[in-house]
C-alpha cells in the first residue's frame, strides 16, 4: 500500500508539472459548463435538477480520459524508462495500481470544482439531492472504468497519439452497445442485452439515484478486467525474448482466470434484485410500504400482463426495462400472490387478437424520424391488472409524461407508474369486495343502534318502514352471524338521559314528519364499530331496497378497502352555443377523470336538500346563488361527520377570447360566518407568480406579426416552499401550486376554539389586495407585472382546512324542507293535499328534524378561488408552463385522500418521477446566476494553480536544504 500511495502522488504532482492536469480540468470545467447553461438552456428548461450535468458526460470522458491516460505507460515506453520501472524493487501491480489512483484523484478535483452548479440549483428550486449523488458516484465508476481501458491501451504503444485514438474506440464502443441508436434496431431481448453491455445504460440507471450494486460492479469488472490485462503485458514485457516456461504459461492462466471471473459475476449477479439502495427524496424506485400493504389484501391471484413491441418509439424504448423492473418487484413483495406475463403481440397473433377483443388493446403509431428515413411504428406500451373477473388497462398516456422544453426540445419520462398500478390493484380489489360480503374484512364486530319512538309516536309512513328495518336487519345477521349485532333504545324512555347524551354527542333531537303533525319522535341510525361511529341516513322512500343501499353505503364507509363516493357539485352549465367550439361557464371534465380514479363520482345539484346517501365527501365547486335547501344539505351533511370541500370566492372569471370577472354570491357567506370563516371581497396578487400567454405584435421587415409571450401576471400567486403548508399531509408532498383569481381567508379564531384549524395555502408576503374587477393586465402603464400596486402588502391563506366539531347553522331553526313543504300545501286545496299526501307515504319520508351538531370527525377544507381546477384555467396554466399542468388536480387528489383518511394513496401520489419546476427568476437573475458559476469555476482552477505552486516552491526549498548539507 505505501508503495501505491507513493506512486499515486509522484504521478499526480506529475500532471501537474506539464499543462496537461490545468488542460485536463480546465477543458472538463468549461465543456460542462458549456452544455449546461447553453446546450441543455438549462433556466428555459425550468426544472430544479442537475440533469444536464450528467447527461454528456460518457461522451464527455471517453475524450478526456482518453487524453488524460494516453502518455501514462506510451511516454514511458518512449523514453525507455519503462524497463527501469520494470527491474525496480517495487511490484508491478503496484504501478499499475498507483497511476490509476493518481488520474482518479484528478478527475475527483474536477468533479469537486462542480459542485457549485448544483448547490445553486438547490438554491433556486427544490432540489432531490439523490440523483445529483447518484450522478457523481456514476461519473467515479464511469471515469474508472475508461481509465483502466485507457491504461491498457497507452500500454501497448510507445506513441500517445495512438494510445488516445484506440482508448476512444474501445471506450466509444462499450457506450455504442448500449445507446438506443443500436438497441432500436434489434428486438426486445436482444436490445436489452446490448442495454446492459453498453456503459451508457448503466450510467442513466444510477443518475437517477439509485445504487443498483448489478451497475456498480458492471463498471468494476471492466476495471478489473482491464487493469488486469495490464498487468499480464506488463508482466509479459519483463520476460520479452525468454524462452517460454511454466511460469509464464502460469501468468497467461491466472490472468486469463481473472477476465472470466471479472465476467461470469456480472450473470451471478444478474437476478438479483433486492441489492439497491434507491436515495430520492421520495424513494419513487422502490416500491413503497404503502403497495406492499396493497399486496396483503390479494384474496385471490392477480395477474399483470404487459404488452410491449420489440421496436418503438426511441423515446420510449430506454422506459421499457424500467417498466419491467418495476413489475418484477411487484411479484416478488407479493410473494407469490402476483403473476407477470410480458408479451410481445407482434410475435403472436392469437395475443394480438386477444388483447384487441378482450382488453380493447391495439398498438398506437409512433412517427420516427432519422437522418436515413421517416417511418410510422405501431407501437405496444400496455399494462393489464387482472383481479378475479374485474381488469383494467394502463395505456401508456397514462405511465408516460411528456414535457416540451422548447422548441424540437421534447423530454420524456415515466409519470409514476407506482402510483398507476397501485391505484388499479386497490380499484379492482374494491370492486371485487363490493360484490360480495361487506362484513368479510372487518376486523371488529359491528353494532346497529337505532333510537327510535315507539312505534305509536311515529308516523304513518315510518311505522311500516320501522317493520321493513327488522326485516333488514335480521337479512344482516343471517349474513355476519356474530360480527353483527342489534339494539334499539327509545331516547325518551327513563330520565331523558339518553336523549341529552344524543344531543352533546352528535347533536340529535326530536324531529316531526309535518307541520300538519307536530307530534315530535325519534328516528336515528347508527353503526359502530370500535372507534368507527357512521350515521346511517334516513332513506327519502320507505321501500326496503333504499334501506339496504343506505345501510351498505354506511358499511362501506367503515369496511377497509371499499370504494368511497364523491358527491359533486358543480355549477349548470348553458346550452353551448353553435358559434363556439366549447360552451360556455366552467367545465370540471379533467377534475371529474381524476377523482374517478379512485373513487365513485356522483353529480348532484342538491336541489332537493339532501345528499346523496352514499356520498363519503362533499365537494362543492365554484357554488353561485345556493338556495335555503342547498345549503342545508351542506349543512347537514357536515353535521352527519362529513367531509365538505368546498372552491368558492366573491369573483367569477370568465375565460374565453379575453378574461373578465364579476362579483357574485356564493350564497354562503352567512352560513360561513357562522363558524368564523369570512372570504374578501377582493383578489390577492402576487408579485411571486406564474406566466399568462399574452398576445403581442412586432414588425419583422414591415410586417406586423402576432406573437405569443409568456407574461408576468399577479392573479396567479406561484406558492412554493414554506407557502405550502409542510407540516399537513395534503400540502406536504406538493413542491408548486398555482391558485388562480384567489381571495384572502379569514378565520376567526375565537369562534373556532376547540376544532382544529390548520391553513394549507398562503401568499408571499409581498402580495397585496384588489377589489378590481379589471383582471386584465397593463403591461405598458406597468412593466414589470401588469398592475398597479396598492394597499398594504402582506401574506394572506388562501386556502384552510378546519377539522372537529360544528354547530349547525339551523340548530335551534326551523327546517327548510318543512317550510318548503308548508309553501306547497299553501297552494293546494286541504283535500286534495291530504289524499296526495296520503298516496305518497307509501314513498316519500319527510323528516323536519335538525342535526344540531356534528361529531368530532367532520371536516371542512375551502379554498379561495371559484375557477380552480376547472377545465379552461388548467389549459391556461398549461400554456403558460408549457407542459401539462395537473398540481391543482394532484391537491385535490391529496384533499379526497386526507379528508376520506387513504393514507396509503396519499403516500404513493407524491412519488412522481418528473423534478418539479423552478422558482421563477427574472433574465437578469438567471444571467447573474450563470456568471457566477463560471467565476466559481475559474476560481476553482486559479486555487488548484495556486496550490499546485506552493507545493513546487515547497519541493525546491526542500531541495535546496538537502544540496546546501550535502
Amino acid at each position: 500500500m505505501a508503495d501505491i500511495l507513493r506512486i499515486s502522488r509522484k504521478e499526480f504532482r506529475g500532471f501537474f508539472a506539464t499543462p496537461a492536469a490545468y488542460l485536463f480540468i480546465g477543458a472538463f470545467l468549461a465543456v460542462n459548463l458549456f452544455v449546461f447553461f447553453w446546450v441543455e438552456t438549462f433556466f428555459a428548461r425550468n426544472i430544479a435538477d442537475v440533469q444536464p450535468l450528467f447527461k454528456w458526460m460518457p461522451v464527455l470522458l471517453i475524450f478526456l480520459v482518453s487524453a488524460l491516460t494516453m502518455r501514462s505507460w506510451s511516454e514511458e515506453r518512449r523514453a525507455g524508462t519503462l524497463e527501469t520501472l520494470l527491474t525496480a524493487p517495487v511490484r508491478p501491480i503496484s504501478l499499475v495500481l498507483g497511476k490509476f489512483v493518481a488520474a482518479m484523484l484528478l478527475v475527483v478535483v474536477a468533479l469537486v470544482l462542480t459542485l457549485p452548479l448544483p448547490i445553486t440549483v438547490s438554491i433556486l428550486g427544490p432540489l432531490d439531492w439523490g440523483p445529483v449523488i447518484g450522478g457523481y458516484v456514476a461519473t467515479l465508476f464511469l471515469a474508472a472504468a475508461y481509465i483502466a481501458i485507457g491504461l491498457y491501451m497507452s500500454g501497448r504503444t510507445d506513441n500517445p497519439i495512438v494510445a488516445l485514438i484506440m482508448t476512444a474506440l474501445v471506450c466509444g464502443v462499450f457506450y455504442l452497445i448500449g445507446s438506443d441508436t443500436l438497441t432500436s434496431l434489434f428486438g426486445d431481448r436482444v436490445g436489452g442485452l446490448l442495454a446492459a453491455l453498453g456503459t451508457g445504460t448503466r450510467f442513466e440507471s444510477i443518475t437517477r439515484g439509485v445504487l443498483d450494486l448489478r451497475d456498480l460492479y458492471y463498471y468494476l469488472s471492466i476495471v478489473g478486467v482491464f487493469l488486469t490485462l495490464n498487468l499480464f503485458s506488463l508482466e509479459k514485457l519483463r520476460w520479452h525474448g525468454n524462452p517460454a516456461s511454466r511460469k509464464h504459461r502460469l501468468w497467461g492462466a491466472l490472468a486469463t482466470l481473472c477476465v472470466l471471473n471479472f465476467v461470469a459475476a456480472n450473470f451471478w449477479l444478474a437476478p438479483i434484485t433486492a441489492a439497491r439502495a434507491d436515495m430520492t427524496r421520495q424513494h419513487i424506485y422502490s416500491l413503497s410500504s404503502s403497495t406492499k400493504q396493497e399486496l396483503k389484501h390479494l384474496a385471490e391471484p392477480l395477474v399483470i400482463r404487459a404488452y410491449f413491441s420489440p421496436r418503438t418509439h426511441p423515446l420510449l424504448a430506454p422506459l421499457v426495462p424500467r417498466i419491467k423492473d418495476l413489475l418484477s418487484e411487484y411479484q416478488v413483495a407479493s410473494k407469490g400472490h402476483v403473476r407477470v406475463q410480458f408479451i410481445d403481440p407482434t410475435a403472436d397473433p392469437e395475443k394480438e387478437q386477444e388483447a384487441a377483443s378482450k382488453y380493447g388493446i391495439r398498438p398506437v403509431p409512433f412517427q420516427t424520424n432519422s437522418r436515413y428515413q421517416s417511418s410510422v411504428v405501431n407501437s405496444y406500451f400496455d399494462i393489464v391488472v387482472s383481479y378475479g373477473d374485474q381488469f383494467e388497462t394502463l395505456t401508456y398516456s397514462d405511465l408516460i409524461e411528456v414535457k416540451t422544453q422548447g422548441e424540437g426540445d421534447i423530454n420524456v419520462g415515466l409519470k409514476n407508474p407506482e402510483y398507476e398500478i397501485s391505484r388499479t390493484i386497490r380499484k379492482l380489489v374494491n370492486e371485487y369486495q363490493a360484490g360480495g360480503n361487506p362484513f368479510a374484512n372487518m376486523t371488529q364486530p359491528v353494532t346497529f343502534e337505532g333510537f327510535i319512538s315507539p312505534e305509536t309516536k311515529l308516523p304513518g309512513q315510518l311505522q311500516k318502514f320501522r317493520k321493513t328495518l327488522d326485516d333488514v336487519l335480521q337479512d344482516y345477521k343471517k349474513q355476519a352471524g356474530d360480527k353483527f349485532n342489534i339494539t334499539f333504545q327509545d331516547p325518551d324512555a327513563g330520565d331523558g338521559a339518553l336523549a341529552k347524551r344524543l344531543q352533546d354527542d352528535y347533536g340529535f333531537g326530536p324531529q316531526v314528519a309535518s307541520l300538519m303533525n307536530p307530534q315530535p319522535f325519534w328516528f336515528y341510525m347508527m353503526l359502530k364499530s370500535g372507534k368507527d361511529e357512521v350515521q346511517v341516513p334516513l332513506p327519502d322512500t320507505t321501500d326496503k331496497d333504499a334501506l339496504k343501499r343506505a345501510i351498505d353505503s354506511a358499511l362501506h364507509r367503515m369496511a377497509p378497502g371499499y370504494l368511497k363516493t364523491i358527491a359533486l357539485v358543480k355549477p349548470a352549465s348553458p346550452p353551448p352555443s353553435p358559434y363556439m367550439q366549447q360552451a360556455p361557464g366552467p367545465q370540471y371534465t379533467a377534475l371529474y377523470k381524476t377523482l374517478s380514479e379512485n373513487a365513485r363520482v356522483v353529480e348532484t345539484d342538491l336541489k332537493d336538500g339532501h345528499v346523496p346517501e352514499a356520498a363519503d365527501l362533499l365537494m362543492v365547486m365554484d357554488p353561485v346563488n345556493l338556495d335555503d335547501k342547498q345549503r342545508f344539505a351542506i349543512d347537514q351533511f357536515l353535521m352527519r361527520g362529513g367531509s365538505v370541500v368546498m372552491a368558492t370566492s366573491p369573483f367569477d372569471v370568465s375565460i374565453t377570447d379575453s378574461l373578465s370577472a364579476k362579483k357574485v354570491d356564493s350564497g354562503l357567506k352567512d352560513w360561513l360566518a357562522g363558524y368564523g370563516i369570512t372570504i374578501g371581497d377582493k383578489m390577492v396578487l402576487d408579485p411571486q407568480n406564474a406566466s399568462l400567454p399574452v398576445p403581442v405584435e412586432r414588425k419583422i421587415g414591415g410586417i406586423t406579426v402576432q406573437q405569443i409571450s409568456m407574461m408576468p401576471y399577479p392573479h396567479f400567486p406561484d406558492l412554493r416552499g414554506d407557502q405550502l403548508n409542510p407540516d399537513s399531509p395534503i400540502t406536504a408532498g406538493l413542491d408548486q401550486l398555482t391558485l388562480d383569481w384567489a381571495s384572502p381567508i379569514t378565520v376567526d379564531a375565537a369562534k373556532n376554539k376547540g376544532r382544529t384549524v390548520t391553513p394549507l395555502l398562503h401568499s408571499s408576503s409581498k402580495s397585496w389586495l384588489s377589489d378590481s374587477t379589471d383582471i386584465l393586465p397593463n403591461y405598458k402603464a406597468h412593466p414589470d407585472n401588469g398592475f398597479a400596486i396598492s394597499g398594504n402588502r402582506g401574506s394572506h391563506d388562501l386556502a384552510v382546512a378546519i377539522e372537529g366539531e360544528f354547530k349547525s347553522f339551523y340548530a335551534g331553526k326551523e327546517s327548510p324542507l318543512l317550510a318548503d313543504e308548508a309553501k306547497k300545501a299553501d297552494q293546494k286545496d286541504g283535500k286534495k293535499a291530504a289524499d296526495s299526501a296520503k298516496k305518497d307515504d307509501d314513498k316519500n319520508v319527510q323528516i323536519g328534524g335538525v342535526i344540531d351538531r356534528s361529531p368530532s370527525s367532520a371536516r371542512l377544507i375551502l379554498l379561495g378561488s371559484n375557477s380552480f381546477a376547472d377545465d379552461m384555467s388548467l389549459s391556461l396554466a398549461s400554456r403558460g408552463m408549457g407542459t401539462s399542468y395537473t398540481a391543482p388536480l394532484e391537491f385535490m387528489q391529496n384533499v379526497v385522500d386526507w379528508s376520506l383518511e387513504d393514507q396509503s394513496l396519499l403516500a404513493l401520489r407524491g412519488r412522481t418521477q418528473f423534478a418539479r419546476t423552478l422558482m421563477p427568476t427574472s433574465e437578469g437573475t438567471e444571467q447573474m446566476w450563470e456568471y457566477l458559476n463560471y467565476g466559481f469555476a475559474l476560481f476553482g482552477l486559479l486555487l488548484v494553480w495556486g496550490w499546485r505552486r506552493q507545493v513546487a516552491a515547497s519541493e525546491r526549498k526542500h531541495y535546496q536544504r538537502i544540496l546546501k548539507e550535502v
